[in-house]
């Protein structure tokens, strides 16, 4: 599995990350090959966010799923995640601001295995994963329903989630 991490900001997460995705993966998706993340700040995600899926509006991560193998599953895939987001977040909800980074960064890596937040029971499911390898990782539950920014959102044309 390679894994490669870049910032525009918030370089100092990219350890912490690296070292928990990289222990995570294997956990969550066994067909990705390659895995691209990159931090971002709010000006840069706005553009995404409105380029890929036509809203304009700050948004927490954004995921691209760039090849597929012959049965159609993700081997190669981008997360980019909003630093100052996070930031935001993760004060209001009183926790680290790399565990927030690292939620979203599992958030991605689930939504690269199929798995979607766009339902009620989907949200459900894919919160209680995200809480259920965190806990593994030995951070603890970082998502707590009822705190979160997201909510179900509606599928929207594009190549983001």
């Amino acid at each position: 599995m390679k894994l490669s991490i870049t910032a525009t900001t918030g370089h100092q997460f990219i350890p912490f990350l690296r070292s928990n995705l990289l222990q995570a993966l294997p956990w969550m998706n066994r067909t990705l090959q390659e895995l691209s993340v990159a931090l971002v700040g709010q000006a840069r995600m706005n553009r995404l966010h409105a380029q890929f899926l036509g809203i304009d509006s700050p948004t927490d991560v954004l995921t691209f799923e760039l090849d597929h193998d012959d049965k159609n599953r993700v081997i190669l895939g981008e997360i980019v995640i909003c630093v100052p987001y996070a930031l935001t977040q993760a004060q209001r909800r009183a926790i680290a601001p790399r565990h927030e980074l690292l939620l979203y960064a599992i958030h991605g890596v689930l939504h690269l295995t199929g798995l979607d937040d766009l339902t009620e029971d989907g949200y459900d499911t894919m919160h209680r994963k995200e809480d259920q390898i965190l806990k593994r990782l030995g951070v603890g539950a970082v998502f707590t329903p009822g705190q979160s920014p997201r909510q179900p959102r509606r599928r929207r044309s594009g190549a983001g989630r």
